[in-house]
């Protein structure tokens, strides 16, 4: 989609929902050719088959890693993301499963490893949202699924990570704009991606003996599957045009600063946040 492409309305009935109905298509290739920034790095990317995802993934391959996608069951666009990492010669392996629960997270590392040898580069990336404006009747199961995908789910990648990265390794969490701002019908969402931030800044500080950086990045307003997936056809419609830009974010401009936050450039970060949103000031 280009910068001037309106974004019709549509809605799908699942989340995650599926890159692969989205009209238009997200943009999610890298602009540049690569230099090797992530030569010999072995990254697991979780949420890794669309949206954030899958442009991180290329751009990652493209940087010269090897890529693990972990994601819940949309086989579909991860197959694509899997090519699109082949296609820029690299390596990638897909593993499905639902990472808010422990064994799943356990067994996304081990995969990695086993295929790998090694992890360098863990991405927590993986979320759902759900509209709950109507907060008092948001319902338990709900408000529970979103919780164990976006804050455990992220926890146990994490542990499991854990005991296979050394010195010079990192994590990059997702959050998001609403965990500065909050958002009135995303409140649980919100909530879980305020959550991420602390976890980041906390985690920060416990790993940085051991030279491990944990930093996040923010987006504002993306064309990703969590649009159609998450709200009504005309909430979709024209989405992001409020942002002082005017318009939503591709993943592909998002990915950007994951690479930075993953390579030798942000050797000096740890505990930050970078803010990919549009123009929306906020307090860091």
């Amino acid at each position: 989609m280009s910068e001037g492409q309106k974004i019709p309305a549509q809605s799908q009935d699942s989340m995650p929902a599926d890159e692969w109905r989205m009209d238009p298509a997200p943009d999610y290739m890298p602009r540049h050719p690569g230099i090797g920034k992530l030569k010999g790095k072995v990254a697991l990317i979780t949420g890794g088959d669309s949206g954030i995802g899958r442009a991180v993934s290329v751009l990652f391959a493209r940087e010269g890693a090897k890529v693990a996608i972990a994601y819940l069951k949309e086989d579909r666009d991860a197959e694509e993301t899997k090519r699109l990492v082949e296609a820029e010669g690299s390596e990638a392996v897909l593993i499905s499963g639902d990472l808010g629960k422990k064994a799943n997270a356990d067994n996304a590392v081990a995969r990695t490893v086993e295929a790998f040898g090694k992890l360098d580069i863990l991405v927590n990336n993986a979320a759902q949202q759900l509209i709950d404006e109507d907060f008092a009747q948001f319902p338990e199961d709900e408000l529970r699924r979103i919780i164990d995908s976006n804050v455990l789910g992220v926890m146990f990648c994490t542990q499991a990570a854990l005991p296979h990265l050394k010195d010079g390794a990192c994590i990059v969490n997702t959050t998001s704009v609403n965990a500065f701002k909050g958002n009135d019908s995303l409140i649980t969402y919100s909530t879980t991606r305020g959550a991420t931030l602390a976890f980041t800044r906390s985690m920060a500080m416990n790993l940085a003996d051991k030279g491990i950086r944990v930093n996040a990045v923010a987006p504002g307003p993306v064309w990703t599957p969590f649009i159609p997936g998450s709200m009504p056809p005309e909430q979709v419609e024209d989405f992001g045009s409020s942002s002082p830009l005017g318009r939503a974010a591709q993943p592909w401009e998002v990915a950007t600063s994951y690479l930075f936050l993953a390579s030798s450039d942000g050797n000096f970060f740890t505990g930050q946040t970078l803010h990919p949103n549009g123009g929306k000031i906020l307090g860091a």
